[in-house]
């Protein structure tokens, strides 16, 4: 057992910062950007190291949209310098989302199909590219990011489980029930927002 936590101990600390990331998320702390910088980092070198390759880039865009998100929720929205409220998506703008995932999705499964030894490389591409679009809604605060990360995060519980990442695929069975809960209290807070 001792040699299993150390040679999996970057994975759990990337499971307890996760953790964490998605706690601060639910509840709109700011410090959800610095925390999923540190989870993004970790989880880098996990999936390097298992071969999940749009995973590990995912993460490199997740550190990156961070500092975006970041500054995006520390600026408020206006002038008044206050928090970013919650918003819903719009037709069009959710229109071109979903051609920009389909985009991502077709294209990063033919470059891991081709490029890589990737076992599984459109079920890596599928959440791959809805995550690309779920963290920058988020960074946006977009209610909907929530409904993309629970079919994200249900996916990729078979796909870490196929793998056998199994700290992993418990973080994201822990993911799908935060998800859901993440959009229950967003929705509430933004009905009492719309007050």
């Amino acid at each position: 057992m001792g040699n299993w936590f150390q040679a999996h101990y970057v994975e759990i600390l990337g499971v307890v910062f996760s953790v964490i990331y998605l706690l601060f998320s639910i509840r709109q702390n700011i410090l959800l950007w610095p925390t999923g910088m540190i989870s993004a980092v970790l989880y880098m070198v996990v999936f390097f190291q298992t071969k999940f390759y749009a995973d590990m880039g995912l993460n490199a865009y997740y550190f990156f949209i961070s500092i975006y998100g970041w500054i995006v929720w520390q600026k408020g929205k206006g002038n008044n310098g206050g928090q970013r409220t919650i918003s819903r998506i719009r037709w069009k703008p959710g229109l071109i989302l979903a051609g920009l995932t389909l985009l991502g999705f077709f294209g990063i499964g033919l470059v891991l199909e081709r490029y890589t030894d990737s076992p599984i490389p459109y079920w890596d591409a599928l959440t791959t590219s809805l995550s690309f679009t779920a963290t920058w809604m988020l960074a946006r605060k977009i209610l909907e990011h929530w409904i993309l990360w629970i079919i994200v995060d249900a996916i990729s519980m078979g796909l870490y489980l196929y793998r056998g990442l199994y700290p992993t695929m418990i973080l994201f069975a822990i993911y799908t029930t935060m998800a859901v809960i993440g959009y229950l209290e967003w929705k509430k807070s933004q009905s009492l927002n719309s007050l």
